[in-house]
């Protein structure tokens, strides 16, 4: 249990140079979600954050945790974790004022979350602020309260009640509070920009992936010909009904719904109404390499959204040279060529999701064309690039404040 702070080391402290002296920053990455927590973030920050500092800067990550069950000091990098737990203003005043202490021994601030508390602090430290986007929190935070709907694209094109109008017009206030913003996609820069961010202050960096050194295989409670396998949280955009519902029309297909999230316990009701608890399997939340190590034991892939940014399930797929199916949604195009790295079908067609499932089921030599193709697509999505484009703007980012006469 974590009362107040855990540190893992004294922030900033030395790491082996790998880039001039001259060329360093100092650089404090503000997150909602650090390891043991799962996730795109969750992912790729520490894998970021480890190539950073081995080029010679000097990084610090600040994050909330619900405990404190990782063996920080295992990191090239400080680690220093506030309490998730506990009242909502207590915890937002800890925040700032964590950012505030860490934040003036920064060069810049590289904000993956906590945008808020991390604006609102930044009005006093007045140092350049680089913010990565992944989504609209306006829109998730309206659907998972029950107020909106509509799909990603709709909430954007729509006025509704004052509370979800007030929490829009919060979120395009502190993304152009930013000094830079990073999008993970053309598609997003596409809506950030409608929120009144300037072309000229947005950056597309495609999400990177890395495998771990060693897999372990897993052992699967199902004996099914093909086991398709899918990775997310557990929400209702994410179709998982769909995947249930094709399974059960076709024989000897298994599932394996590695995740979980608010509508767990409905999907495990919907698997048992259509009678297919034998052929579904939730294994829950996982680490990331547990989930590599499953997914790496089934045959297919598949995410259903009926919204995604550009989601690290994918890449991962694509990484282990797996056949996989996505939805064309968000910037799932931008990273899969359909019928060359995958097969991509329409949002919320049932029809088409059986049609490609059928498709892979029925032809082994088709799955093993489509994942030779997911892995050579792969090679553009690698940490080192990710971190040669953050690298290069945050680093820009600090140059222009600075001629500008900010500390």
């Amino acid at each position: 249990m974590i009362a107040g702070v855990v540190r893992a080391h004294a922030p900033f402290a030395a790491v082996a140079a790998g880039a001039p002296a001259a060329a360093a920053m100092r650089l404090l990455i503000v997150t909602p979600v650090f390891p043991p927590d799962i996730g795109g973030h969750a992912t790729a920050i520490p894998l970021l954050a480890v190539e950073l500092c081995r080029r010679g800067h000097q990084v610090t990550v600040l994050t909330v945790s619900d405990r404190a069950d990782g063996d920080d000091s295992l990191y090239p990098f400080s680690v220093v974790r506030l309490a998730r737990p506990g009242p909502r203003l207590v915890r937002w005043l800890r925040t700032i004022r964590m950012i505030l202490k860490l934040g003036s021994r920064a060069d810049v601030l590289l904000v993956y979350g906590l945008a808020l508390e991390s604006v609102v602090a930044n009005a006093l430290l007045r140092r350049p602020l680089v913010m990565k986007v992944v989504g609209d929190l306006a829109w998730e935070r309206s659907v998972l309260l029950g107020r909106v709907r509509d799909t990603f694209e709709a909430f954007q094109q729509r006025r509704y009640g004052a509370r979800v109008e007030a929490l829009r017009r919060l979120r395009a206030w502190w993304i152009r509070r930013a000094d830079r913003v990073i999008v993970h996609s053309q598609w997003m820069a596409g809506w950030v920009a409608r929120w009144g961010v300037l072309p000229s202050r947005l950056t597309v960096i495609p999400n990177g992936v890395e495998l771990p050194g060693a897999l372990v295989a897993a052992t699967l409670p199902l004996s099914t010909p093909v086991t398709l396998v899918t990775a997310a949280r557990l929400t209702r955009w994410k179709g998982i009904d769909d995947l249930i519902a094709v399974v059960a029309g076709l024989r000897g297909l298994g599932l394996v719904v590695v995740g979980d999230g608010p509508d767990r316990g409905r999907l495990e009701q919907v698997a048992q109404e259509v009678g297919v608890s034998d052929r579904v399997f939730f294994a829950g939340r996982r680490s990331r390499e547990e989930t590599l190590g499953i997914m790496a034991s089934c045959d297919v892939f598949a995410l259903n959204s009926t919204w995604e940014g550009l989601p690290h399930a994918v890449l991962d797929a694509m990484v282990l040279g797996m056949p996989l199916i996505a939805t064309a949604v968000g910037g799932v195009p931008e990273a899969v060529t359909d019928g060359v790295s995958g097969l991509l079908i329409p949002p919320s067609d049932p029809d088409a999701l059986r049609r490609a499932l059928g498709r892979l089921i029925s032809a082994p030599d088709e799955r093993a064309r489509l994942a030779a193709g997911a892995r050579r697509a792969a090679e553009r999505f690698t940490i080192a690039r990710v971190a040669d484009a953050t690298e290069a703007l945050l680093l820009a980012a600090a140059a222009s404040i600075h001629h500008k006469g900010r500390p």
